[in-house]
């Protein structure tokens, strides 16, 4: 196998390598094979490139063209001419899929199902970041920077997955980038007609590694260090489903503690409650007189930042076998323990355990952690509800308006963290709440005329064929359009009621469902449901109901005067088992069927104009991820670029004595492609024609005296570009306070490059390198910390980078300026008409 070809095999395998830390992302991960077999493809058709030859812009082009035709025959082979050539219907599919990805993203929790929007993200992902490893580290045969991609694959990955296994993907990518480095040290050698198998000689005589294994293995660790730093930075962080995974003890943690994360368990409600079949998810008997009551609860949504409700992060502990008396709650309201047995259908796969509010305890088996402050149980180790049977107690807290209307102030805690409003909220959220409330005497009142609006007076209609929307406006927008349903209603009403001091939450879960003639109570799909919850002092947490036509009215929400009319109340939700209608569904539902789910819908009211689902859009996580790779990269150009060219340019010094001895036609192709054919470094012009060995040693003693003059310029000695090398070398000497030793070795560089410029038969010296290294472990030896950290991050030579693209630009400038006068200089001997 050529060079070429095993560095081809190695940039390959390196991107696969690093795409293995999305593993615990997907499932399952059949997607990495099929990315496998493209991958090998796409890196055929380089070689294949390669070999014609073709420039390399379309090198790069080919590989492109036969990527996106591989992608076009897996995902939009109905939409493509032939299957293979994508047109304006494969491209609008396309975007479908990367949409259905970016919300399926949103909305499921880790790991993901794989879906074909999913697919087709992650696939596309490990083919772009494939085309660009293989298009540096083959095509333009430089493989340190190629480690930047698969460094942003890495941590992209990880920082989605926050598993216990990270550090072994990261293993698994730092392997394959090392490969890589070691494979195009052996093909740049490979070109001088042999591998150095074994160490190379370092000063003394004694073993030492040869220039690439140690250039690769200083690049190495570099790049090691800053995968290790970049979780530690405040980067942006995007939250909600898929990108915002449990923490230690929930899902694959240990069950040890530790945190669950924001994840909200509802995400396609609207879509729920427009389901055609509507069916059972859960069955429950219990010993309660009334059931009109009997809302399963499972979690509460307490953190508002003026577009969306969801969970705050809280501390989990084991399932207590007695649950602590609900927060606030006082010892004159009336309560009466329940006990409720609920069966799960097999497909229902829920991480939170529907139950009964407040519970006092809860029979179960399985993984389970206990979250105190909102007393949600949530499963662990990828627990979840399906075809699970449990048995809950639970209080049936029955206050009085009275008790209500008296409850004492709210404790500070509570009011600082219920309380909160964003400064994002439009401020005719506030008014609007302000008017409506206005002339009431409590807190209860103000709560009661705010459910009242939403339920009865207020001119508010149930519809569940309205978008879930988005964006600080989404409440204003619902509050002026007045259609929705259960979540737009909860998520108002919470939001308003908090801006007139009132702590408020959201809870989701499940409104009572229909009794059956065996006396159990079936609850479906459609009975999903979103309520408020606020706090009364002496009372709790308690319930309302603004929804119209949908839960039950709490009877503490209700004016006992006899006579006094009333409107149309909400009423309980229909059955679980009636058949499907084409108006309006009947109660809310939530889509859980065989998917597990992690996020309510993430905004609240209508949106007309941006409909996008639930999860951040796709072109939002790919500028995030770019602007993240930028600002990692931005800062390490200097010292990449700095410790590439110190490579090459030694490398060179290396070689040079090989090149000037081998056979004539040997030197020439060793002059022209050996390592230190990619170095800009100016050419040397001898007086006697035809000497290219002579060239070729000038060439490589003038790369590495240069590398002197570059490593003085790092650590403060800038270089005079008016002096001889003698005096240049003398300046160094002097100015670096350098003892006889490594002044003989700078002298030594500068009379050889005075030999290769002015001998009349120059001769290739050997050990400069060495002379070179030993120059700048003194310098490094004798300068200050801030000098050497400075010499290795920010080197002061790096820029002659910027130097040479301007000359570049100059000479390109130049080039297009004589290609354009030839094509417009009149031919000689035409006249003119």
């Amino acid at each position: 196998m050529s060079g070429r070809a095993r560095l081809t095999l190695c940039s390959a395998a390196a991107t696969l390598m690093a795409s293995c830390a999305l593993l615990p992302l997907v499932d399952p991960a059949t997607w990495l094979v099929q990315a496998a077999f493209m991958l090998a493809i796409q890196s055929g058709a380089g070689v294949a490139a390669r070999r014609v030859p073709l420039a390399r812009p379309l090198t790069v082009a080919a590989q492109a063209v036969v990527t996106l035709m591989m992608l076009t025959l897996v995902f939009a082979r109905e939409q493509a001419l032939a299957g293979l050539i994508p047109g304006p219907a494969a491209f609008r599919h396309f975007a479908d899929l990367l949409q259905t990805g970016a919300d399926d993203v949103g909305r499921y929790a880790i790991p993901a199902p794989l879906s074909d929007g999913i697919r087709l993200m992650v696939i596309g992902a490990v083919l772009v970041i494939g085309l660009v490893v293989d298009t540096l580290a083959v095509t333009f045969r430089n493989a340190a920077p190629a480690g930047l991609p698969l460094l942003a694959l890495y941590s992209v990955a990880a920082g989605l997955s926050d598993g216990a296994a990270d550090w072994l993907w990261f293993l698994v990518a730092a392997a394959g980038y090392l490969v890589l480095l070691l494979a195009e040290g052996r093909e740049r050698l490979s070109q001088w007609g042999r591998v150095f198998g074994g160490s190379g000689r370092g000063p003394g005589g004694q073993p030492g590694p040869v220039a690439p294994v140690r250039t690769g293995r200083r690049i190495g660790m570099a790049a090691l260090g800053v995968a290790l730093v970049v979780p530690l930075l405040p980067l942006p962080a995007i939250q909600g489903g898929l990108l915002d995974a449990a923490g230690t003890g929930v899902g694959a943690g240990t069950g040890g503690g530790g945190t669950i994360s924001a994840v909200n368990p509802l995400v396609s409600l609207r879509d729920s409650l427009n389901v055609d079949d509507d069916r059972t998810v859960l069955t429950l008997r219990t010993n309660a007189d009334d059931v009109s009551d009997m809302y399963l609860r499972i979690v509460s949504l307490d953190d508002f930042d003026g577009t969306t409700w969801k969970p705050a992060k809280r501390h989990i502990v084991a399932v207590p076998d007695d649950f602590p008396s609900p927060t606030g709650l006082g010892p004159d309201v009336k309560r009466t323990e329940i006990t409720t047995r609920i069966a799960a259908a097999d497909g229902y796969a829920q991480d939170w355990l529907p139950m009964p509010y407040p519970p006092s305890g809860v029979q179960i088996k399985g993984n389970w952690r206990y979250e105190p402050v909102g007393m949600t149980l949530v499963g662990d180790h990828g627990q979840n509800t399906s075809g699970k049977t449990y048995q809950v107690k639970s209080l049936d807290v029955q206050p009085t308006a009275e008790q209500l209307a008296a409850a004492t102030d709210v404790p500070d805690a509570i009011r600082r963290d219920y309380t909160k409003v964003p400064g994002t909220l439009p401020p005719t959220v506030a008014q609007q709440a302000r008017r409506i409330t206005k002339g009431s005497a409590n807190a209860y009142e103000k709560a009661v005329k705010l459910q009242d609006y939403f339920a009865v007076t207020g001119g508010f209609e149930y519809d569940t064929q309205v978008e879930v929307g988005n964006g600080p406006n989404a409440i204003a927008r619902f509050l002026r359009d007045k259609q929705g349903f259960c979540v737009h209603f909860s998520f108002a009403m919470a939001a308003m009621a908090r801006t007139l001091g009132i702590p408020a939450r959201v809870a989701v879960g499940f409104a009572p469902g229909s009794p059956q003639a065996d006396g159990s109570m079936a609850v479906g799909l459609k009975d999903a449901h979103a309520w408020p919850e606020l706090y009364f002092q002496g009372v709790g947490w308690t319930r309302f109901e603004p929804t119209p036509t949908r839960g039950t009215t709490p009877t503490y929400t209700v004016p006992d005067s006899p006579g006094e009319a009333l409107p149309d109340l909400p009423q309980a939700s229909r059955s679980a088992d009636a058949a499907p209608s084409n108006a309006p569904s009947a109660s809310s539902g939530c889509s859980v069927q065989e998917k597990k789910l992690d996020d309510c819908a993430s905004a609240l009211p209508v949106d007309q104009s941006g409909q996008g689902g639930g999860g951040a859009p796709w072109y939002k996580i790919a500028t995030w991820t770019l602007l993240g790779g930028t600002a990692l990269v931005l800062p390490l150009l200097p010292m990449l670029w700095r410790l590439r060219r110190r490579s090459a340019r030694l490398a060179s010094a290396q070689h040079s004595a090989a090149a000037a001895g081998a056979p004539p036609g040997r030197r020439g192709k060793a002059g022209a492609d050996g390592p230190g054919a990619g170095d800009p470094e100016p050419a040397v012009l001898l007086d006697e024609p035809g000497e290219e060995a002579g060239a070729a040693a000038a060439g490589h003693v003038l790369a590495v005296w240069r590398e002197l003059t570059d490593t003085a310029w790092d650590f403060g000695i800038e270089p005079d570009e008016a002096l001889t090398p003698r005096r240049a070398a003398a300046r160094i000497v002097r100015i670096g306070e350098l003892d006889e030793t490594v002044a003989r070795s700078v002298h030594r560089v500068a009379g050889a490059l005075e030999q290769v410029l002015y001998a009349p038969e120059p001769r290739a010296e050997t050990g400069l390198a060495d002379e070179v290294r030993t120059v700048r472990a003194a310098l490094r030896e004798k300068a200050g910390w801030t000098t050497r950290v400075r010499a290795v991050v920010a080197p002061r030579s790096a820029v002659r980078a910027l130097w040479g693209l301007a000359d570049r630009w100059t000479l390109l400038k130049a080039g297009w300026t004589a290609r354009l006068s030839a094509l417009l200089r009149r031919p000689s001997g035409q006249q003119g008409s």
